[in-house]
């Protein structure tokens, strides 16, 4: 019988020497990054929401805001291109009102990380905000008769009752976050991904991908796959512990 050779650590010493991991961990840790300084917009929209007196505005932002989350990135990117590409929708309106504007929006590799984080905010954002709007609901409507009693007006509310009782779920949220850094997406930048912008939208996991789906370098892409999840393991572990040293309770 053959016998096939261990081969050890051989591609996790690949990792070390590939000139493209730190390109691609540069991207991942950018828009993950990015993405947890716009985690106080989602916040700051269910504080709006929650203070809105018409029920029937509320809804209906609450339904308009939330819809994109159940849009696939597939409609999402079509939408984004037949808005912004050479020939889109923003390009003809320049045009038709005489202005010799180039919109480079989905080819633009200098600003694609702020594109993205935008693109995925406006997803994102009223899905997002429903798990604070939860987390206001649940508040004891006693504080807030305490305070108007106190006469505190609607800023000094919000403040001091709202945004404080909202704090530990925003927090709990970002630990979690922290621990997914490696985990920047994979939908959104494989239908965003082209030529122009390549280099700035492969994050790790679309370099996966590639590596074992497209080049069939199976051995290495399980490699980087394992790395990756080692990574998110400890990380989940640090914020754990720093869970408990802010809030005294562990998350998991």
């Amino acid at each position: 019988m053959s016998q096939t050779a261990f081969v050890g650590f051989e591609h996790f010493r690949e990792m070390l020497t590939d000139p493209n991991m730190v390109r691609v961990l540069t991207n991942t840790l950018a828009l993950s990054l990015l993405g947890l300084l716009t985690a106080p917009i989602p916040v700051l929209l269910a504080v709006m929401i929650s203070e809105v007196k018409s029920e029937r505005f509320k809804r209906i932002f609450q339904t308009t805001s939330t819809l994109p989350h159940y849009i696939s990135w597939i409609i999402i990117y079509s939408l984004a291109f037949s808005m912004f590409s050479s020939e889109g929708a923003i390009q003809t309106i320049f045009l038709r009102l005489g202005m010799d504007t180039q919109i480079n929006v989905l080819g633009n590799s200098e600003h694609v990380w702020l594109v993205q984080t935008l693109i995925l905010l406006w997803k994102s954002l009223g899905w997002s905000a429903i798990i604070y709007l939860a987390a206001i609901v649940s508040i004891d409507g006693e504080m807030y008769d305490a305070a108007k009693v106190d006469g505190a007006g609607r800023f000094r509310i919000i403040f001091h009752i709202t945004i404080p009782s909202i704090m530990p779920t925003f927090i709990v949220l970002q630990l979690l976050a922290v621990s997914n850094l490696l985990s920047a997406g994979f939908e959104q930048y494989l239908v965003f991904n082209n030529v122009m912008v390549a280099d700035k939208i492969e994050v790790l996991d679309l370099y996966v991908y590639r590596v074992g789906l497209v080049m069939n370098d199976f051995p290495y892409s399980t490699a980087v796959g394992m790395f990756k999840s080692v990574i998110s393991i400890i990380l989940l572990f640090l914020v754990n512990g720093l869970s408990k040293r802010i809030r005294g309770e562990s998350i998991v």
